[in-house]
């Protein structure tokens, strides 16, 4: 799957007159990697690991460009610190609870709640064109729970 995402960024860089960068490849790889929502600080770890000499300029760069051609999409949590996930064009739209001890991220989906947000929009007289739902709380690790109680 992560080389029908290369393969769409290819073609978007392409379609917009960009150079192509084997830098710029490795870290869409890296990123098309991860399973979970990944930092720039992580992204550039896991790149240099393929190759030593991209620079965290280059990672900020390329997730930019991703962001625009829909296949990223930036995340600004409660934490502060900006995270990056495929877009929900790619994995179906989705919410989430944020461990506000561990940072724990855990996506759902749930068709009723999807519904809900759309009947009420509808009702109102609103035409949704993006959402996202976060909750916050704490997940039951041991640690997180000590931290709930204090």
């Amino acid at each position: 799957m992560s080389e029908d995402f290369i393969e769409q960024l290819r073609g978007y860089v392409a379609d917009n007159g960009l150079k192509s960068s084997r830098q710029r490849e490795i870290i869409a790889e890296v990123f098309f990697g991860c399973e979970e929502h990944v930092a720039i600080d992580q992204l550039l770890s896991k790149a240099r690991e393929k190759d030593t000499k991209i620079s965290q300029a280059t990672v900020y760069r390329t997730m930019k460009l991703l962001s625009e051609c829909g296949l990223a999409k930036m995340r600004h949590f409660q934490s502060g610190q900006t995270l990056y996930e495929v877009s929900d064009g790619q994995k179906g739209h989705h919410d989430h609870l944020i461990c506000l001890g561990c940072g724990k991220i855990i996506e759902f989906v749930n068709a009723k709640i999807e519904q809900l947000q759309h009947d009420i929009a509808e009702q109102h007289g609103f035409e949704l064109a993006d959402h996202r739902m976060e909750l916050y709380g704490y997940c039951d690790a041991a640690k997180c729970a000590e931290k709930k109680r204090a």
